[in-house]
């Protein structure tokens, strides 16, 4: 986790340079950009191991900014950390949806903002486990490639997302509580909201429904357990 390389994208330069001070103090390696449109050719040719993303900036907003990392397979699967003015929940759950792994609100400590670099490096370079190919169904999951598949169809997730499928399809049939997803796919010392991991499963079942070619059934392989949680049907054995 030392030495990694987080880039900070902010219009506001002060910001930006506490930003950067507080990060290479912790021994990480920082970069900067200060717009959204020069934030994703320099994301594009460094490749950093975290973005740091401001939501609201002139032009090109983060949430383009976003989408269009989201959209690259170069850089598709670098954690994002959104930073927003806004305190209301639609705005974070945007954020979410568009493929953000975390936020903070503005103002913020910039301790607390290094911790939650932290923690997402840590969730994303976890250890691998021995499967490396899940198939339920007509999902099919390369767990080294970090690659998830319906019908023969390529879903594109973020990084969260997968983690959560990943969590839920290693235990079909077994309903899984909010708090165990947190702790596996999010970390144990992250404090989000149940109303994030909701929002998560909520983009799961529309990127899986519009894979397949069965009027969208592919969103239903993740039940609501009322009161409970989540659990993954695994359609292949009905």
């Amino acid at each position: 986790m030392a030495n990694a390389t987080v880039m900070v994208i902010d219009d506001e330069k002060d910001l930006v340079e506490l930003v950067r001070y507080n990060l290479e103090k912790e021994q990480f390696h920082a970069i900067t950009a200060f717009d959204g449109a020069s934030a994703v050719e320099i994301a594009m040719r460094h490749r950093p191991d975290l973005i740091i993303l401001d939501l609201m900036m002139p032009g090109m907003t983060g949430l383009e900014v976003c989408r269009v990392l989201r959209g690259d397979e170069k850089t598709r699967d670098i954690p994002i950390i959104m930073l927003t003015a806004r305190t209301s929940e639609t705005d974070r759950v945007v954020g979410l949806e568009m493929g953000a792994d975390d936020y903070v609100t503005k103002p913020f400590s910039p301790r607390e903002l290094v911790a939650r670099v932290r923690a997402v490096l840590r969730r994303t370079a976890g250890p691998k486990e021995a499967v490396k190919l899940i198939r339920r169904g007509e999902l099919v999951i390369d767990v080294d490639a970090r690659e998830v598949k319906y019908q023969g169809n390529p879903v594109v997730l973020t990084a969260t997302e997968f983690r959560i499928l990943e969590y839920l399809a290693k235990r079909p049939g077994r309903v899984v509580t909010r708090d165990s997803i947190i702790d596996a796919a999010l970390g144990q010392n992250t404090a989000v909201m149940d109303r994030t991991i909701d929002v998560h499963i909520t983009a799961l079942r529309r990127k899986l429904g519009s894979a397949g070619s069965q009027g969208g059934r592919g969103g239903e392989m993740i039940e609501t357990v009322r009161g409970f949680g989540y659990k993954f049907k695994d359609r292949g054995d009905e």
